[in-house]
């Protein structure tokens, strides 16, 4: 059997799946892949097989992918249309390579044309690109780290309590990110999975105005939602030094580390009821419950979105 290959170890979702997946598998079993060198040398100096890759560019990533079996595809940060060339060169060289079968970390709903996420763009792209490739696949539709919106919490204490989005009475199953890249690594390890589209959801659907109220009880804070416009929501955004798209500049240590135009179109997806997923299809991958919204605020300090690491 071919090797178990991780790319994007140098983000924050596959830095975590490559400690899960190594729980799973022997290092000499798995191949980590990511866009700096100096994230590798702490799974190289274990012995494990890295490869730096760069999938602006087919180059190399042929080479990269070979011996591997199975490849999770963790999707690339930016949106729009150079990430569906990313994503287009991953696929493309790992079918030359021979690799069987691609997870793929995608988002809830991705394939619903009506959904104004867009985000879903690059999803429902490469999703459809994998299939008509012949490939295997196990597509892991991920719904909204609770991490961002707990950081996003806190972001609202400190100007003044009252927390302003366009998201309104919709519903969520804010999984924790931690959870996602779980089920990536267990996605890559299991072998009774073809052609899967697996929803990966938190343990229960929620509005903005529970996750809040959860918040609020467990620290002692008083914040409350107030549903504002899109654009009012733009606005606020825009206050904050936030880009609206990510060929934007990013703040550094900036609570919101997503382009505007993401998170925007995000919560008006989650208005319109285009995100409230919900199953049980994380419990079945990895034998474990997913984490709860209120275990995450009595653990805050594991559980903010943090930095952002792309370099592109």
């Amino acid at each position: 059997m071919g090797k178990l290959l991780l790319t994007g170890v140098d983000g924050n979702l596959g830095k975590l799946a490559a400690g899960y997946l190594l729980e799973l598998a022997d290092k000499d079993q798995v191949i980590f892949c990511g866009y700096n060198l100096q994230s590798l040398k702490e799974y190289a100096d274990k012995g494990i097989e890295t490869h730096v890759t760069n999938f602006n560019m087919i180059d190399g990533l042929e080479e990269a992918f070979r011996g591997a079996d199975k490849l999770a595809l963790i999707s690339m940060p930016f949106v729009g249309e150079k990430r569906r060339a990313a994503h287009k060169n991953v696929v493309d060289a790992a079918k030359k390579a021979g690799v069987k079968q691609i997870i793929y970390t995608s988002l809830v709903n991705a394939a619903d044309e009506t959904n104004p996420s867009i985000e879903k763009i690059d999803h429902a792209f490469t999703e459809k690109y994998i299939e008509e490739q012949g490939l295997d696949y196990i597509f892991l539709r991920n719904s909204q780290y609770a991490e961002a919106m707990i950081t996003n919490y806190f972001t609202f204490v400190k100007m003044g309590g009252v927390m302003k989005n366009s998201q309104g009475n919709g519903k969520m199953a804010y999984i924790s990110r931690k959870d996602c890249a779980k089920a990536a690594a267990h996605a890559l390890a299991a072998d009774r999975y073809t052609k899967s589209i697996l929803n990966i959801n938190g343990p229960e659907l929620m509005t903005i105005t529970d996750f809040v109220n959860i918040g609020n009880k467990v620290t002692g804070s008083n914040v409350r939602y107030e549903e504002v416009t899109d654009e009012e929501n733009y606005a606020i955004f825009d206050a904050m030094g936030v880009p609206r798209t990510t060929d934007g500049v990013f703040q550094k240590g900036s609570e919101a580390p997503f382009s505007s135009e993401g998170m925007v179109t995000f919560a008006q997806a989650i208005r319109l009821g285009k995100m409230a997923e919900f199953t049980k299809d994380f419990e079945k991958l990895t034998g474990e419950k997913a984490i709860t919204v209120n275990y995450m605020f009595e653990h805050i300090g594991e559980f903010q979105i943090g930095e952002r690491h792309s370099l592109d």
